[in-house]
């Protein structure tokens, strides 16, 4: 057996980079950050709406650049269409666990309904003390017009080859097994986000207290309730936790072309509207 003198250097790096890497120094942490800001639409045009279509290839990258020590995800969202979240978040989750990666949700102004669903896909939930939290339900709203239509002298004619095809008919009036029908699919819907959230947080949660009505909160109160886990924002919140020397490395959409110069059709007018009104349901 040999040994070395105790004076004896220090042996080099093995490997090309060895000497490179004494240079540079080592590396410092890496957050990618994933803007979720708008409603959650099926086909939503970028802007206003987004789908997991739309965010697929911004979260893979995000897990999979080189370096990568946690993924945030920068949510302002009022929520939307509860398949889409669940499949977001999903695509969260089986991402985190195939590359070993924490996620930290951020909330700004909003995440409520659907976009509380994205956050819970987080390990570690933070808002601002004023956002708005919550809203886990599920929602259905509509017009009826048979009266205005009549008046007007329209005739409307629908033949279905289903009894049920014209379920919801706006230019009908409402019909009792109609409600009934649309308030089980609702119940269900209802059910898979509230296990979802239990899944996801567990014991913080706060007993005795009914979460799951539809109710929304201030961010304290949603810390208090269990439903985040603290007051926070994403960038001295990940520095604390990853050092002060963490870089960020943000993964958005791309807005179109026309977009950006104020340009917009009437598929993107029509997100803007809808994005608008589950905004205004919170006062935003």
């Amino acid at each position: 057996m040999t040994t070395e003198p105790a004076h004896a250097p220090a042996r080099p790096a093995k490997g090309v980079l060895g000497p490179l890497r004494a240079l540079i120094g080592p590396r410092h942490p890496v957050v990618a950050v994933v803007p979720m800001q708008g409603a959650i639409m099926a086909g939503g045009r970028v802007g206003r709406a987004f789908d997991d279509a739309q965010l697929a290839p911004m979260l893979e990258r995000a897990f999979r650049v080189r370096g990568v020590t946690a993924v945030a995800l920068a949510i302002n969202c009022p929520g939307g269409s509860a398949v889409q979240s669940s499949m977001i978040g999903a695509r969260i989750r089986r991402l985190s666990a195939e590359r070993k990666l924490p996620v930290f949700a951020f909330c700004a102004d909003v995440a409520a309904s659907g976009g509380y669903w994205l956050a819970c896909a987080a390990d570690e939930i933070y808002a601002d003390p004023a956002s708005i939290v919550g809203s886990i339900g599920v929602i259905a709203a509509s017009f009826g017009f048979p009266e205005a239509i009549a008046r007007l002298g329209v005739e409307r004619r629908v033949h279905t080859s289903g009894e049920q095809k014209s379920f919801w008919d706006p230019f009908q009036p409402e019909r009792e097994e109609d409600v009934e029908r649309l308030l089980g699919l609702q119940d269900a819907i209802h059910k898979q986000f509230a296990d979802w959230v239990i899944s996801r947080r567990g014991d913080r949660l706060a007993d005795g207290r009914n979460l799951f009505n539809g109710e929304f909160w201030d961010g304290e109160k949603a810390r208090q309730l269990g439903l985040i886990d603290g007051i926070g924002h994403l960038v001295p919140v990940m520095k604390t936790r990853f050092g002060e020397k963490t870089k960020f490395r943000v993964f958005a959409r791309k807005r179109p072309l026309f977009s950006r110069f104020g340009l917009a059709g009437a598929d993107t007018l029509a997100d803007e509207l809808q994005a608008r009104a589950l905004y205004a349901r919170f006062g935003l």
